[in-house]
């Protein structure tokens, strides 16, 4: 496993209380478990749902280049009132 770093953590009350409950239910067997595999999964939804840096700096600037936002509701409306007039 190689070397291992102990950091001590301050929980809310609901999570401490979940934590142990999920212990002495046997769905894992140490606090260490549960915390791990809650990292793993947070680092796995962080690594592969976002975007890099750089990515959402493009994005961000291509909806700047898009021009003034608009209200959707009024644009909508704007269409049903434009696509009702010529049925």
């Amino acid at each position: 496993m190689g070397h291992i770093d102990r950091k001590h953590v301050t929980l809310t009350p609901e999570h401490a209380t979940l934590l142990d409950d999920v212990v002495a239910a046997g769905e894992y067997a140490s606090p260490d478990e549960v915390v791990e595999e809650a990292l793993r999964e947070w680092q796995e939804r962080r690594d592969n749902s976002g975007y890099s840096l750089a990515e959402l700096r493009h994005l961000i600037q291509q909806g700047i280049d898009s021009g003034p936002p608009v209200d959707g509701p009024a644009a909508m409306e704007r269409l049903r009132l434009k696509y009702k007039a010529r049925t």
